[in-house]
């Protein structure tokens, strides 16, 4: 059996072009999963296999892979996934976070923090993930690697520690400073960074090198009371092994985060980061429980990562292979899984065979007998599988906690070109929603189209490419279309009353309500009942809520979804034969569309954050561009000789933006979009945005 210890789900993220991919293909190489390293600019990388992946020079899909590394007469083995950096795609970074242990953060160290690597660096504090830092691209123009740990701790609000330093920069970074060995560590250029040589600290560095060693004991210390009395009474008597307890100790609390420093496309710097992902980022066995709940108790459980414990695993991902068909990617928690086990599937309550499993190898895959806790791996023959279900051994229930999804902000109007192809079209779109959670699929009710929507223009022309491909397709789209929301902004009271008679049985619901705008300005339903007395009986007002739910799918401007809404239950009546679940939640849901246009509803818009770099000279001109567009201009700073414009632009004025910037600096701008939140389209656009969506006259 395998040593929990010895293995680690390791995720590489990163703003896109920080060098992830070229990392990890590193990585594979000095490991000796593969014999000939890949390029991302030659289209030939072990992880971007797909096609989409190769053309446009980007990682679209989280991709997969289990290689092994020798660290102190050890072998090792990781699970690593390499994510994608371009915003569009953060659904991908966000299921791999879920079911990862630890991750190393690419920063350029050019470029430093970027939007992205922010917007990443939120999502691993979310799912309690540790973090290295790796400082790439020590070669570029322009690079510092003291800056970008200084941005590290103002962007990140983190606590960023050098356990190295750089030796030179751009054309002449010749190596890295070990701060805990104090030597000077240097690639040999003739055999492609396999082998290295470890030499005195050059004299010249002498002094920089003692003092960010000093600093890395100083805010070590702070969190190990061992190494403060070593500290405080006699330095000398720290070890390197001392130090290294009390990094790994602080690192995976969080209350650090060590940064290293290298280039991988020079080869330099990434066997060093294989042992520090060793030394100081946690296995399955220092997360030694898994949380869930009982859904036959409705209380917390635990489940001991062990072999022993009883079988759970949580679905991250789900890939529809044209040789094996359907295959659930699955991180197991607890317990062990044989290759024909029948399991539970808590979303469906179904018992379904895991007919094969599968050692992940980037777009191959190996066959297996068992995983165990703290695996991952590819199961077959989990037909209703969707991102984020739970597994669990039979009689042995658990929920674990699931993934959150952004809601998708952009979409288009899509058709087959002709009848013969509508079907292909329908079974492409199942296909398209069952591997990407964050896709979401309309029908117009004005215009009767399908609305496919998304992350971004690039996320849906890349899903779009592959069902034409996958499927022999060819989609007509319209232009692209904002997803738009709706909020009410005012009280309102109303009573409805349901009252049907058929013949026999008949229909009778009363409700009185107040709709108003939620106080703590939360997305969703804020749902308060305030029947006294049993006016209505217990067991009908979970189906008022449903109907009030229901509601708001459908807006009343425009019939976008309503964004948030309070309601607040205070009365009501039933009939003593002719009341039922169904009619309460059939007058819920008239009752939302009677008082609705009341409580006077307004439209929400995506508002994006565009970040935006560019020589000096052109700053007037992107900045004259974003006020056309409706922009608030935040922030402004100068990076490595560039200017950072940062501002909050309505999404439907950023069509095309990315174009229009380079054609206005000549090519030389550059920029990136985020979503920030929603907000009220301004009253005078208003009319103007509902004519055009065929709503008013």
């Amino acid at each position: 059996m395998k040593k929990l210890s010895n293995l680690r789900n390791l995720g590489i993220m990163a703003h896109v072009d920080a060098g992830k991919t070229t990392t990890t293909e590193r990585i594979l190489y000095y490991t000796g999963m593969i014999h000939k390293m890949g390029e991302v600019h030659h289209g030939n990388t072990t992880m971007d296999s797909d096609p989409q992946e190769e053309k446009r020079g980007i990682t679209i899909s989280s991709a997969a892979i289990t290689t092994f590394w020798q660290h102190q007469g050890q072998k090792y083995q990781f699970n690593l996934i390499d994510t994608p950096g371009h915003v569009d795609f953060t659904v991908e970074v966000e299921r791999s976070l879920r079911v990862l242990d630890g991750a190393v953060m690419l920063f350029c160290a050019a470029s430093g923090v970027e939007p992205q690597s922010e917007t990443v660096w939120r999502q691993a504090d979310r799912y309690g993930v540790p973090r290295l830092a790796f400082v790439n691209k020590m070669d570029r123009k322009g690079a510092n690697f003291l800056r970008v740990v200084a941005e590290m701790k103002q962007r990140l609000k983190t606590n960023a520690v050098p356990l190295q330093l750089p030796v030179g920069a751009e054309d002449d970074f010749r190596g890295v400073i070990d701060l805990l060995n104090m030597n000077f560590i240097v690639w040999n250029d003739d055999d492609v960074g396999q082998t290295f040589q470890r030499l005195p600290v050059p004299e010249e560095w002498q002094a920089e090198a003692l003092h960010w060693r000093e600093h890395l004991l100083e805010q070590v210390a702070e969190y190990d009371p061992v190494l403060l009395s070593k500290y405080v009474e006699n330095a000398e008597s720290i070890t390197v092994a001392d130090l290294m307890r009390a990094i790994r100790q602080a690192a995976l609390q969080m209350h650090i985060t060590p940064v290293l420093g290298g280039s991988a496309y020079k080869n330099k710097g990434v066997q060093p980061l294989l042992d520090a992902v060793i030394d100081y980022l946690p296995s399955p066995q220092d997360k030694s429980e898994v949380v869930g709940i009982n859904p036959e108790t409705e209380q917390e459980e635990v489940r001991q990562t062990t072999v022993n414990a009883p079988f759970s695993g949580l679905v991250f991902k789900v890939l529809v292979d044209k040789f094996v068909g359907k295959m659930a990617l699955v991180r197991v928690y607890s317990g062990v899984l044989n290759r024909g086990d029948f399991v539970n599937n808590m979303r469906t309550g179904q018992k379904v065979r895991a007919s094969r499993l599968r050692q992940i190898l980037s777009d191959k895959y190996e066959g297996i007998d068992q995983a165990s806790a703290g695996d991952i791996c590819a199961v077959v023959g989990l037909k209703d599988a969707r991102t984020g279900d739970t597994l669990t051994a039979q009689g042995q229930p658990i929920v674990l906690e699931a993934m959150q999804f952004p809601e998708p902000v952009i979409g288009y109007a899509i058709e087959a070109q002709n009848q013969k192809e509508a079907d292909k079209l329908g079974k492409a779109l199942e296909k398209v929603k069952e591997e990407d959670p964050s896709i979401k699929l309309e029908v117009n009710h004005q215009t009767g189209q399908t609305i496919l929507r998304g992350m971004g223009e690039l996320h849906l022309e890349v899903v779009i490419d592959r069902m034409q491909n996958d499927f022999e397709l060819s989609i007509r789209k319209g232009a692209p279309q904002v997803a738009y929301k709706e909020v009410l902004t005012q009280s309102v009271k109303h009573t409805y009353l349901l009252k049907r008679q058929n013949g026999g049985s008949g229909s009778y619901a009363k409700i009185a309500f107040e709709l108003s705008p939620r106080e703590d300005g939360k997305p969703g339903l804020e749902f308060i009942s305030n029947i006294k007395g049993g006016a209505i009986p217990q067991e009908f007002i979970p189906s008022v809520r449903k109907g009030f739910e229901l509601g708001m799918q459908q807006g009343i401007l425009a019939g976008y979804p309503i964004e948030s809404m309070q309601v607040r239950l205070f009365d009501g009546g039933i009939h003593e034969n002719d009341s039922t679940a169904q009619d309460f939640e059939q007058a819920a849901l008239e009752g939302f569309k009677e008082a609705a246009p009341m409580a006077k509803p307004c439209l929400l818009e995506p508002v994006m954050m565009v970040e935006a770099t560019t020589p000096e000279e052109y700053t007037g001109v992107i900045n004259g561009d974003i006020n056309r567009r409706r922009g608030m201009i935040v922030g402004l700073e100068t990076k490595a000789g560039s200017q950072i414009v940062k501002a909050e632009v309505p999404l439907s004025e950023l069509f095309g933006y990315v174009p229009a910037i380079r054609g206005l600096s000549s090519g030389r701008a550059s920029a990136s979009l985020s979503f920030l939140q929603y907000a009220k389209v301004p009253k005078q656009l208003e009319n103007k945005v509902l004519e055009q969506l065929n709503i008013l006259a």
